[in-house]
C-alpha cells in the first residue's frame, strides 16, 4: 500500500468514526465515550500525515508511535460502546477490524522503520 493509499484508508476510517459518532443515542455516557472515539478516531490519519511530513527516520518512527496509540484507542472505545450496551456488534464490527487492519499495518511499518 502506498503513502497515499494509506493517507486515504485512515481518512476513510476518520469519516466513519464521525459518522458513528454523530449517529449514537443522546445520553451523559454515550457522549464522552462518543467524543473520546472522536478525538482518537480522527487523529490517526492526521497523525499519519504528520509522519509523512517527519524530517528523520527518528521523527517518522515518534509520529507513527503516536498513530498506534491513538488507533488501539480507538478500538478501546468502540468495543467499550459495544460492552456497555450503547451499539450492537454487528454495527461496528467492520470498523472495529478495519482499526485492527490499521493497527496491524501501522505497528508493521514501525518495526521496518526501526531496523
Amino acid at each position: 500500500m502506498t503513502p497515499n493509499e494509506f493517507k486515504q484508508r485512515t481518512k476513510a476510517f476518520a469519516l466513519r468514526v464521525i459518522r458513528l459518532v454523530e449517529s449514537l443515542p443522546r445520553s451523559r455516557v454515550a457522549g464522552v465515550i462518543g467524543g473520546q472515539l472522536l478525538r482518537c478516531g480522527t487523529s490517526v490519519g492526521a497523525n499519519y500525515r504528520a509522519a509523512c511530513r517527519a524530517r528523520s527516520s527518528a521523527e517518522f518512527t515518534a509520529k507513527m508511535g503516536i498513530v498506534e496509540e491513538e488507533c488501539d484507542e480507538s478500538a478501546y472505545w468502540i468495543e467499550l460502546l459495544v460492552e456497555a450496551g450503547i451499539v450492537k456488534e454487528s454495527r461496528v464490527s467492520s470498523l472495529l477490524n478495519e482499526a485492527e487492519e490499521i493497527l496491524s499495518m501501522v505497528v508493521a511499518s514501525i518495526k521496518t522503520s526501526r531496523r
